[in-house]
């Protein structure tokens, strides 16, 4: 069995965008494709898949568990492919709080195996600037890390 770390992983960002705005880059593929992956697939409901392939190779998938318009989504994550970190094994919760002229955005990641847990902090803070530059207005470019294999 896979040893679990009780240490989450958690990242906090403040967005100059609305959580209303926001929420539609977690729900709408065309919006996530411009700050994440390279190909979306997003069934945005309650039980609802999603898959997004990041570079070709690297393919993440599981279903959103909960969603509360403009305030949270949790999805279960995990990779094709992979044995530590299969798909939906392991959550992650994006939660919306307004503030001031924007939203803060905190990145919740549960479950994840002890050996996968830099490797996912790296990729969470490889994309939360990213969701910024765009929720702001600014056009991240394409994903760099769309044409390297990660697992």
């Amino acid at each position: 069995m896979n040893q679990i770390n009780n240490e989450i992983i958690t990242k906090e960002i403040f967005i100059e965008a609305r959580p209303e705005t926001l929420f539609s880059f977690f729900t709408d593929a065309e919006k996530m494709v411009r700050w994440m992956g390279r190909h979306i697939l997003l069934e945005p409901k309650i039980g609802g898949t999603y898959r997004i392939d990041v570079n070709g190779s690297d393919i993440a998938r599981g279903e959103y568990i909960e969603i509360i318009p403009y305030e949270k989504i949790v999805m279960s994550w995990g990779w094709e492919k992979s044995k530590l970190v299969p798909p939906g094994s392991s959550k992650v919760e994006f939660k919306l709080t307004p503030k001031e002229n924007g939203t803060n955005l905190v990145l919740t990641h549960y479950d994840l195996p002890v050996e996968e847990i830099s490797s996912h902090q790296q990729g969470w803070s490889h994309y939360m600037p990213r969701i910024k530059q765009f929720a702001e207005g600014n056009d991240p470019g394409t994903d760099p890390w769309s044409d390297m294999a990660m697992h």
